[in-house]
């Protein structure tokens, strides 16, 4: 069965973006677009040591930041950001993965390794992407075996 890091190791980027909780909502919105993400993990530089507090997604500006009528030039990501982090690891199977997606209507979703250093950060769109690649795959298969071109 498929697991989180096969999807991972797909993926066109693996680069995940972030930006520390005293970051404005105006800058962290500009990297956004400028990366074409629709979030970023939120991360607390320590001295020796990196944490992740939050997430902040395209839904939160719209619902903590517009609907608000705060400033984004002003409003620190750390204030508006989701706090409650839904999180999965490289080991997690895909199945369980769209259901934890599925059930708590999350789009983007952090990875972590089994010593919760990040790993990754995956949306519904990298696994559904995945997954059509794989019943493309099938479908292949099957037409192949049908026609007698195994």
């Amino acid at each position: 069965m498929a697991t989180v890091s096969h999807l991972l190791a797909v993926k066109n980027s693996s680069h995940v973006f972030s930006v520390a909780p005293d970051s404005t909502v105006f800058e962290a919105t500009c990297l956004m677009n400028a990366e074409h993400v629709g979030a970023l993990l939120i991360i607390q530089n320590y001295t020796i040591s990196q944490k992740l507090v939050g997430i902040f997604t395209e839904r939160d500006v719209l619902r903590r930041v517009v609907a608000a009528r705060r400033q984004p030039e002003h409003t620190k990501v750390g204030d508006v950001m989701t706090q409650e982090i839904i999180t999965c690891t490289v080991d997690t199977q895909l199945d369980d993965l769209a259901e934890l997606m599925r059930d708590k209507r999350i789009r983007h979703l952090p990875v972590l390794h089994k010593n919760e250093g990040i790993a990754g950060f995956i949306s519904i769109g990298d696994l559904n992407a995945y997954q059509a690649g794989h019943c493309e795959l099938a479908l292949q298969e099957a037409e192949n075996y049908i026609h007698g071109r195994v």
